[in-house]
This record gives C-alpha cells, sequence and structure tokens, in this order.
C-alpha cells in the first residue's frame, strides 16, 4: 500500500482547514492551496470527492469557499485515505476489491500475515484524528502523532 498524493494531499487540507477555523467558517480554496503549496487546480479535483462523500461542505459566491462538515476530531486519517485511496488500500493484489480470486489462497501460508496487515494499518490511520494533526506544532517530525 502506498498512500497517493490525492490522499496525502486531502489530509493536508482537512489539517488546514481544522487549523484555520474551517468548521466554523468558509475558507476559500485558493487560500489553502496557496498555504499549502497545492495546485489549485488539483485541490479542486480531490475537494470535489471529499464533499461527495460529505466531509467538507462546499459554498458558492462571495464568501464562499469549503468548510469542514463537523469536528475535526471526529474525522480519523482512515476516514480520509480510504475515500481517496479506496482501490490501493489492500497490502497485496490477491487481497485487492476486485481481484481474481487467487487459486493459492486455500494453501496460502501468508495470506492471512497480509490481512492482518492491513487490519493492523485501518486500526493506525483509525486512532489519529485530524483534529490531533491541527494540534500539533508544524513541522513535526520526531516522536509519535498521538
Amino acid at each position: 500500500m502506498k498512500i497517493s498524493t490525492k490522499g496525502r494531499y486531502a489530509i493536508r487540507e482537512m489539517v488546514d482547514l481544522a487549523q484555520h477555523d474551517g468548521n466554523e467558517n468558509y475558507i476559500p480554496l485558493q487560500e489553502i492551496a496557496t498555504r499549502q503549496g497545492i495546485s489549485e487546480k488539483y485541490l479542486e479535483a480531490i475537494t470535489k470527492v471529499l464533499v461527495r462523500n460529505g466531509l467538507l461542505i462546499g459554498k458558492r459566491g462571495k464568501n464562499g469557499g469549503y468548510k469542514l462538515s463537523r469536528d475535526p476530531y471526529a474525522y480519523t486519517v482512515w476516514d480520509v485515505i480510504s475515500i481517496l485511496e479506496a482501490d490501493d488500500l489492500a497490502p497485496v493484489a490477491c487481497l485487492e476489491p476486485d481481484s481474481q480470486p487467487c487459486p493459492r489462497a486455500d494453501q496460502c501460508p501468508t495470506v492471512t500475515m497480509w490481512k492482518e496487515w492491513g487490519h493492523l494499518t485501518e486500526e493506525y490511520f483509525s486512532s489519529i484524528t485530524i483534529g490531533q494533526l491541527a494540534d500539533l506544532p508544524q513541522p513535526y517530525f520526531e516522536g509519535s502523532y498521538i
């Protein structure tokens, strides 16, 4: 599993909104893109996915922009990446949602290990909230996130 740019940028956008009162006020996408050093056009595509899945609320026109749909501590990192990385979260190809059944699955000594790794990854990212990330001193390079 490798988290794509879309997944990483989505998390950064959510953290940015949490840090800049984006759970109360609408923040223009251009401001987020500028602060994060992300192309506004690319961020727009990511934001559409987040809005469509109910993580963000958008408002058009003057004083428009985006805000979190709920408290930043109510979102986990897993909530975000599982939406943006839906097809790429399996640790091995045979566990991908649309993969063909493996003819060796009944005899495979490693399939349980790969499944457990996938569960551990989900548990880890489910234990970190957007609010926790927003509270960290920036940049944060050492130690644990929690």
